[in-house]
């Protein structure tokens, strides 16, 4: 049986690490499509240094749980002289594991814009990054919409391991709650009902405008 109390008497804490978690998903979600796209160029880059960095960071990344991620550069940065807070470092971790998942769906993107764009941007006198920036991306990322949707999805849902580092997430603040209730299955029934409330609507945002792309092409 689901002790609503628990949710009435603990609705700050849930409100603070619901906040907190949203913060984090944002800022993590604009860092890793900062630099997935970064990736993505560099994986498709005619340098092979470059290929080879990006194959390298995408292949180490998404074979590792993001929970090792956050926690090296957690327990890493005071290595590199980094004081890093758990809520920073955690979502740095999120950002750059994430990141590795952007950029392989938008290198898929790239590769599917037709050759002939990039050989029309060089043509016409524009450089490489010129034409990738101008013609290419912009073509590529509505194409890749969906794919992104849903790893804004999992970025949310992965924000929980903020909850190991002390983020001050929901789930850091649900272990704060059960350790004063002792009710485990109450605790958490909230804290999932929390996390649906931000994942259902994008799910539904980006499925929605998934439809209206397919039917624009």
């Amino acid at each position: 049986m689901i002790d609503f109390t628990i949710l009435t008497d603990h609705f700050q804490e849930y409100m603070d690490g619901f906040l907190t978690t949203i913060e984090s998903s944002a800022l993590a979600l604009l860092g890793c499509l900062i630099l997935g796209t970064i990736i993505a160029v560099f994986r498709i880059s005619p340098i092979k240094p470059l290929r080879w960095f990006g194959t390298a960071y995408v292949e180490f990344l998404r074979n590792i749980p993001v929970l090792i991620t956050v926690f090296l550069f957690y327990a890493g940065g005071p290595v590199l002289h980094l004081n890093l807070s758990g809520f920073a470092s955690g979502t740095i971790g999120l950002a750059v594991y994430t990141s590795a998942f952007v950029a392989e769906a938008i290198r898929a993107g790239i590769n599917a814009v037709p050759k002939g764009q990039m050989e029309a941007g060089r043509s016409s006198g524009l450089s490489y990054i010129q034409t990738m920036r101008y013609i290419v991306l912009p073509q590529a990322f509505k194409i890749v919409i969906p794919p992104i949707g849903n790893q804004c999805i999992n970025l949310i849902k992965n924000s929980a391991t903020l909850g190991a580092v002390a983020g001050l997430d929901l789930m850091y603040q649900a272990d704060i709650i059960n350790s004063e209730t002792f009710d485990v299955f109450s605790t958490y029934i909230f804290v999932g009902i929390f996390y649906l409330v931000l994942t259902i609507p994008l799910s539904l945002l980006f499925s929605y405008i998934e439809r209206r792309l397919n039917r624009a092409y």
